[in-house]
């Protein structure tokens, strides 16, 4: 009988601690439910067209694929898109560096519950407009060839842009129309938005 009473005694205080023991327990992080960010995947389509008064004289299209966020409070990650060439450029005494030209492109995207989408872009681009004969100074005086005595130095034109854009699906946008005060060609921008069925 004592035996029993003992027992009972011990599953008795054993069953008051267990509460005790779990509730000291401190909740792993990783335990947390995370939120689930909800997105649609939109082909976003950029085009740089060039104008020589009213004559095209070339189009640039890129596109790019986001997952644009849902939601007014929606925190989108940035899409980059990067593509040139680098130009040497001359530093002085037979020493060069060289300089990026081309596109640089960052996007992101978020959808609110009217159905348009708000796309942010940071849009760069450069080119190679002509180029500057720059005298460069000889380490080498057995060198009988003139032209090397120069060096054609890249003159380089850029556009630079950065848009907020509220946007409905399949309706594009000139966003941006920009004349370069040295040639008076015409940069226009032109975005739109597609959902990826």
């Amino acid at each position: 009988m004592k035996r029993n009473t003992i027992c009972a005694a011990v599953l008795l205080l054993l069953g008051m601690f267990c509460p005790l023991a779990h509730s000291q327990e401190k909740p792993k992080p990783e335990d947390k439910p995370k939120a689930e960010v909800l997105t649609t995947p939109v082909k976003v389509s950029i085009v740089f067209t060039e104008y020589d008064g009213d004559k095209k004289v070339k189009s640039l299209p890129y596109t790019l694929y986001i997952n644009a966020a849902e939601g007014q409070d929606a925190k989108p990650g940035w899409s980059r898109l990067r593509i040139g060439s680098r130009v040497p450029v001359y530093t002085g005494k037979d020493q060069f560096s060289y300089l990026d030209v081309g596109t640089n492109m960052d996007a992101r995207a978020s959808r609110n519950t009217d159905g348009h989408f708000i796309l942010s872009l940071i849009l760069e681009r450069s080119w190679v407009a002509d180029y500057a004969a720059v005298p460069v100074t000889k380490s080498d005086s057995s060198q009988a060839d003139a032209a090397a005595g120069h060096f054609r130095e890249p003159i380089v034109q850029q556009f630079k842009s950065e848009l907020d854009l509220k946007i409905r699906e399949g309706q594009p946008v000139e966003s941006t129309m920009a004349t370069d005060p040295l040639s008076g060609k015409v940069l226009k921008v032109e975005v739109s938005v597609a959902i990826v069925k």
